[in-house]
């Protein structure tokens, strides 16, 4: 990392508020491009085709972010305690999505999935998703890996990116993470080409391409902060937000199978490097750090609602030109409600979990202190 980059990054140490709102772009594209899945089911002629990119983009974003925080600290802080601060900060959420999913699948008025279900598979798929472990059985659900909270399979290799990370990547060199890239590369390519796009891996018969994708953008992400690839600029959030949009709506600019690896071997890196290197306006700030709060528990908790749509859509047939109402107002919803999870479940539950692990470690510690001063010998009478 050049001098002029590691300056750069001491005096923005506090937080990369445009990366935090770019988060949150992708977030809301995913929400959408879930709508429009179902209006569009050929995701050639969805005007947000793309969407389903945002999972790269995150994947990429989150190689840079953890690199950040946890390059210089982990060694410090330990395996163990790096795991304790990604599951408090991760897992309420993928409870939470486990259990609106469950209630969606009990109470949905347009369809009736239980059918034929026993009480003990529902608990199968249920404490499968609470304990992330994929379980694509469901057929209605496509064969999701997690047929409660789709979404969650992103969330699967996010943990497994943290874990190969915290005892591999934190220890290779620079040198070593350019070579991991280039076969990481070549199997976006080949995954490309095999499928003719890069959707999968939210199932089970793509399992394997969700490592991939995971695999490459992860990788380039600490790649870029390691080698200080930060462009400094004056873009700002707007334009940025712009740039990183016109990939999401670009599915009808040719081959997919040529236009989305350029998108996630090239664009993708370069608007985190473009992010993490530009200014932002005061008036900003707010916006981009509500959004990049909102983009996780967004992520986690709309898809619910997303088959209430679904299933509306096909037994009710709304007029076309109700839909984009529906979208749009559907859309406002799922963030309100993602904010309300966040304030009164998720901050809540990361506050009193995190506050609780200072307690223990400060008895642990006291403990210790008691053992080391006290004499081994002490004398009689």
């Amino acid at each position: 990392m050049t001098d002029s980059t590691n300056a750069f990054i001491q005096q923005h140490k506090a937080h990369f508020h445009i990366l935090d709102g770019l988060r949150g772009i992708a977030a809301l594209a995913v929400v959408i491009f879930h709508f429009m899945e179902w209006i569009k089911p050929d995701f050639t002629e969805n005007f947000i085709g793309h969407g389903f990119l945002a999972v790269d983009f995150f994947f990429c974003l989150s190689g840079f972010v953890i690199g950040y925080a946890y390059d210089s600290r982990l060694p410090k802080m330990g395996v163990r305690a790096f795991f304790t601060s990604r599951l408090i900060r991760l897992h309420p959420l993928v409870i939470a999505g486990a259990v609106l999913g469950l209630l969606g699948l009990l109470v949905d008025p347009f369809a009736n999935q239980l059918q034929g279900h026993s009480l003990s598979w529902l608990a199968l798929l249920f404490m499968g998703s609470l304990a992330m472990i994929p379980l694509p059985i469901m057929e209605e659900r496509y064969f999701n890996l997690f047929s409660l909270n789709a979404p969650a399979w992103s969330l699967f290799w996010e943990y497994i990116a943290n874990i190969v990370y915290a005892l591999v990547l934190v220890r290779l060199s620079r040198k070593t993470l350019a070579f991991l890239l280039l076969p990481a590369a070549a199997a976006i390519v080949w995954v490309s080409y095999r499928a003719g796009n890069l959707l999968g891996g939210w199932d089970g018969s793509t399992f394997a391409d969700g490592a991939i994708r995971m695999s490459y953008s992860f990788l380039a992400g600490l790649f870029i902060f390691r080698s200080g690839w930060i462009i400094k600029n004056k873009l700002g959030f707007a334009v940025l937000a712009l740039l990183l949009a016109a990939a999401f709506v670009s599915s009808g600019l040719g081959n997919s199978a040529v236009v989305e690896p350029l998108i996630v071997l090239f664009y993708f890196p370069l608007l985190v490097s473009l992010g993490a290197g530009s200014v932002l306006s005061g008036s900003l700030r707010k916006v981009c750090v509500f959004m990049g709060d909102i983009s996780y528990p967004l992520y986690m908790t709309h898809y619910a609602g997303i088959w209430l749509f679904g299933h509306y859509l096909v037994s009710q047939e709304p007029s076309p030109e109700a839909l984009p109402w529906i979208v749009a107002l559907g859309t406002v919803a799922m963030v309100l409600f993602a904010w309300l999870v966040m304030t009164f479940y998720d901050k809540p539950v990361r506050q009193f979990l995190s506050r609780a692990r200072m307690k223990r470690r400060a008895v642990v510690q006291a403990a210790t202190v008691r053992s080391s001063t006290a004499s081994p010998n002490r004398p009689k009478g």
